[in-house]
């Protein structure tokens, strides 16, 4: 994401909804053991929270009850979130922080510095190894990596990424993704303009380099220009997953909110099993099915996803974009290109959220509406039903994200 782009994404988080009521605390889970799931809340009043919780299917949780309160100074929103650890990039310490949710509040547990780095990305790649792509920090020129034990919290390597730095009119870069083929890692990016203090534009093209993995030497570089910014920052919204054949898919972004070139369309790409470009013969145009630009995609299994696209005719530019209900969520059918359903829920509002779980043959879905409430909404995808499951009241007025915690 490039530096304009980066301080748009802080703004696009406050405002407006809620409802008080009575439930049982889900902050304690039974037996010692961990909550299931994480849900990440901005309140009314600018204050942000944790709630831990076991179930997402019914009730009303209340993020000044059952939550725990976040110090918006060292957390935000673009956590990672797995084993019931939440592990975030406190900038003030100069760190990779590891957190966990004990006695009712969020308690540092050890941290490994990481300095002047910006993540753009986050892959796990077996274990607790965790990579951590990004960019040099201030310029957000040089492409940069982490490679980390998660379990002890020590470095295993870092260094530069061999990735060409932005040149020409072009002064910094956006890694929209990161795929681990063997022994092969496969780096998506491309280059910005800054053309004034809240404008930029964007690179045609789409950008695949392949690098020799442990080296993080390039192997080779691939151009697509049918469509610009491959995927986006993975510790904000999803758009970008492996399928169980082995197939890469991700999303092309050029909409105002990411890549701002929105004559691009927004389009789903694919890189097949062992090979290391963009598949030439696969373009699912998303513009043209949907009739405007999406953000955000999650796997559901088999050919399905789920896409988040926003209704540009209900917005009047990136300073009302995240405030503004507007959003709806398509299922997808990725082997034939088409859409399959529009799922009847309210507008959602909020720019970028990790707001899609999967469990079993259930998909969780947060929804913010202005209008009737913040609710997690369950699609059945045996049944093709859809029923409001568990609400967020009281001082909630984003839900910014849901994770599975186990």
């Amino acid at each position: 994401m490039n530096s304009i782009s980066k301080r748009l994404l802080f703004f696009l988080l406050i405002l407006f909804s809620g409802l008080m009521g009575c439930t049982e605390s889900a902050l304690s889970p039974k037996n010692g053991e961990l909550n299931k799931y994480s849900i990440y809340i901005l309140g009314k009043d600018g204050k942000e929270y944790l709630i831990e919780t076991n179930q997402l299917d019914s009730g009303l949780l209340l993020p000044e009850r059952d939550g725990v309160p976040l110090n918006t100074k060292e957390m935000d929103r673009s956590v990672i979130v797995r084993k019931g650890f939440y592990y975030h990039l406190n900038r003030k310490k100069a760190a990779l922080v590891k957190y966990a949710v004990k006695e009712n509040q969020l308690q540092e547990i050890q941290s490994i510095p990481l300095a002047k780095f910006s993540i753009e990305n986050y892959q796990w790649l077996g274990g607790d190894t965790l990579l951590l792509t990004g960019l040099a920090r201030p310029d957000f020129k040089q492409v940069k990596y982490f490679l980390l034990d998660v379990a002890t919290m020590k470095p295993i390597n870092e260094g530069n990424m061999e990735i060409p730095v932005p040149a020409g009119r072009f002064d910094n870069t956006s890694v929209g993704f990161v795929s681990r083929q063997a022994a092969k890692l496969l780096v998506g990016y491309t280059y910005h303009q800054q053309m004034g203090v809240s404008d930029y534009t964007t690179s045609d093209t789409t950008y695949i380099t392949e690098l020799n993995y442990p080296e993080m030497k390039a192997v080779k570089t691939s151009k697509d220009t049918r469509s610009t910014y491959p995927g986006g920052v993975n510790t904000v919204q999803s758009s970008a997953f492996k399928d169980a054949k082995g197939d890469f898919y991700f999303m092309a972004c050029p909409g105002i909110a990411l890549g701002n070139r929105p004559e691009l369309p927004t389009a789903i790409m694919s890189i097949r099993k062992n090979t290391s470009i963009a598949d030439p013969h696969y373009f699912f145009n998303l513009s043209s099915a949907i009739g405007n630009h999406a953000y955000g995609m999650w796997s559901l299994g088999g050919d399905r996803a789920m896409v988040r696209a926003e209704r540009k005719d209900l917005f009047k530019g990136l300073g009302d974009h995240y405030s503004t209900p507007h959003f709806e969520f398509y299922i997808v059918d990725l082997k034939n290109n088409k859409v399959l359903e529009k799922l009847a829920v309210p507008l959602d509002k909020g720019t970028r959220r990790e707001c899609v779980l999967l469990k079993d043959h259930i998909v969780y879905l947060s929804v913010n509406s202005s209008l009737e409430g913040n609710f997690i909404w369950k699609y059945d995808l045996k049944s093709g039903t859809l029923t409001k499951g568990a609400e967020l009241g009281g001082n909630t007025d984003f839900i910014l994200r849901i994770d599975q915690l186990r």
